[in-house]
């Protein structure tokens, strides 16, 4: 009998096994298959938390891998901190997030611990907020962002508000691994960690006190239009704080897509609820045909990640993230020299797989740009670093090219909430200089050239695929590459090394001749082998096609 088979059958002993799990295993029990993706190692915890499929197993996201996590957590915490504060618990509306959320609560209650529950869902921004409120030693928050449906994840969050470092995710790991997932998890029942006084509600003041620290980063514009919006939430936690912020900022022309208002964790109109695609927001787009809005705004379903498609000579124009970076790092720039609240020795922050045009961006307005390595944590570390230095003003934006942004630092995560303000305020200052958002970026790219990106994913599934990964960056590492796409190689740095101060990272850089750049990774939330491909041209016809021979030559090497 396999070992995948002996634990299947332990956890079929179990007599409080949930039943649509124990169908579940009892559908694949002739499958060595089926088991062996199922229990061939326990779902990897890292600087993301948990991420992974619903289903029974070790390495699928259920009440039991949640238990272990948070027992684990839990361990960590009291041996860490003494006396250990309080943990937050925010979720979304994915298929058995308010389920993980309260059995997390249920789980600290019984080590003693207290855990603060948002009532309802609320966006991830609002959780890295009330951890820093409400003075937590940790805060989790159960979501998968913006993966597919039969996803759900746990992402865990330090005393800063920051995602946990490298560090604190490996010592986590290590007191999950000690824990039994069937036997090992302590437990009380809801009511009677409420009774105690160990599970309660986070008050409605955190979140007020949320929005209006969200409403204090609005852009100081002295000349606005009326702009007409319609928003998607995806199904998922944005709506209520995006319409609230909006609202507050006083944009009142807002509708929002019916189909995809409400929270609905099987995302029936979107299977794949990301921004990032055009596909998510077909409904959107089919509701801008008839309103003919100036802005489509979307966020993904833990609302820390946001997208626009602007209307321009009558079509919809889906912008990337580093498109949005951009132009939002230059109009808050723009803004606050106007204004003249542009602080001393300014900081900006984005990623080193972000677009190399923000160099040349902040160049112009005497900010102090600083690159990180991929994770919004890293960004909300240094804001960190800024603050115990007396320099917390000193922070002006940061940005990611996967949809996230942040002005201030309300919140050490990216914020979807803040974004959807900013680039609402944007549009808006833009439509009152007779001009729509695809304009003002291109007047940016007849000022410092056309910069363009692409990100593609390879995929590879399974506990084959994996191994499969590490093969193709050991690949990369002894035999580099001579040419990508005809373009000649010029050099390759490798993060792992640890690469101008940064922590190590399972990272590679082909630069190319004519300024293009290759980046390799992989996702360290999905089992996809990720590649950033960057161009530097006249014309984005040119940049398209550099873009174009750059991937089809790269995918060689990814077979």
């Amino acid at each position: 009998m396999s070992e995948w088979r002996q634990e299947a059958l332990r956890w079929l002993a179990q007599p409080e096994l949930p039943g649509e799990l124990r169908e579940e295993l009892e559908s694949v029990l002739e499958s060595e298959t089926e088991l062996a993706d199922r229990f061939y190692r326990d779902l990897a915890f890292g600087t993301g938390g948990l991420r992974g499929v619903l289903g029974a197993g070790t390495n699928r996201m259920n009440l039991y891998t949640v238990g272990k996590a948070t027992q684990g957590l839990a361990n960590y915490l009291k041996a860490a901190t003494a006396p250990c504060g309080p943990v937050a618990i925010a979720h979304d509306s994915r298929i058995n997030s308010r389920l993980f959320a309260v059995y997390t609560g249920r789980v600290l209650a019984a080590n003693g611990i207290t855990a603060y529950l948002y009532p309802r869902l609320e966006p991830t921004p609002a959780l890295s907020w009330a951890v820093r409120a409400l003075g937590c030693s940790a805060g989790v928050c159960v979501t998968a962002s913006h993966n597919p449906a039969q996803y759900n994840g746990y992402k865990v969050y330090g005393p800063d508000g920051c995602q946990i470092t490298t560090e604190a995710a490996r010592a986590i790991q290590q007191a999950i691994d000690k824990v039994d997932c069937l036997n090992g998890v302590k437990f009380v029942l809801e009511k009677q960690a409420r009774a105690e006084g160990r599970l309660r509600d986070i008050p409605e003041s955190v979140l007020e006190k949320f929005i209006e620290a969200v409403y204090e980063q609005r852009a100081a514009v002295d000349r606005q239009a009326n702009l007409k919006v319609v928003y998607t939430p995806l199904n998922g936690a944005g709506r209520e704080c995006v319409l609230r912020i909006l609202k507050k900022i006083g944009l009142t022309d807002v509708t929002v897509v019916p189909e995809q208002e409400w929270p609905d964790g099987s995302f029936p109109t979107c299977p794949y609820p990301n921004p990032e695609i055009r596909e998510a927001l077909h409904k959107g787009l089919e509701l801008c045909e008839k309103e003919a809005p100036d802005l489509l705004l979307a966020t993904d379903p833990d609302c820390d990640r946001a997208g626009a498609a602007v209307r321009h000579n009558g079509e919809y124009v889906l912008l990337t993230g580093n498109e949005v970076g951009v132009l939002l790092l230059d109009f808050l720039c723009r803004t606050r020299r106007a204004a003249g609240t542009m602080p001393e020795k300014p900081v900006a922050v984005t990623t080193i797989v972000s677009t190399d045009m923000a160099d040349a961006v902040a160049e112009q307005y005497g900010v102090e740009l600083r690159r990180t390595l991929t994770g919004f944590k890293f960004i909300g570390e240094q804001i960190g670093a800024l603050e115990r230095q007396g320099g917390a003003d000193r922070f002006l934006f940061g940005f990611e090219e996967s949809y996230g942004y942040l002005s201030g630092g309300h919140v050490r995560d990216k914020d979807a909430v803040n974004a959807a303000m900013l680039i609402c305020q944007m549009a808006a200052y833009y439509k009152a200089a007779h001009m729509d958002l695809v304009q003002a970026l291109q007047a940016l790219y007849e000022q410092f050239g056309c910069y363009q990106n692409s990100l593609h994913s390879f995929a590879f599934e399974g506990q084959q695929g994996n191994g499969r990964m590490q093969k193709i960056m050991q690949g990369f590492r002894s035999h580099p590459p001579e040419e990508v796409g005809g373009l000649r190689v010029t050099a390759m740095a490798d993060y792992a090394a640890g690469l101008n101060g940064l922590p190590r990272a399972d990272v590679l850089e082909l630069r190319l001749e004519g300024g293009a750049k290759a980046m390799v990774r992989p996702s360290g939330t999905e089992p996809k082998m990720k590649v950033y491909l960057f161009a530097h041209e006249k014309s984005r016809e040119q940049a398209q096609k550099t873009l174009n021979r750059m991937l089809e030559g790269i995918s060689r090497y990814l077979q």
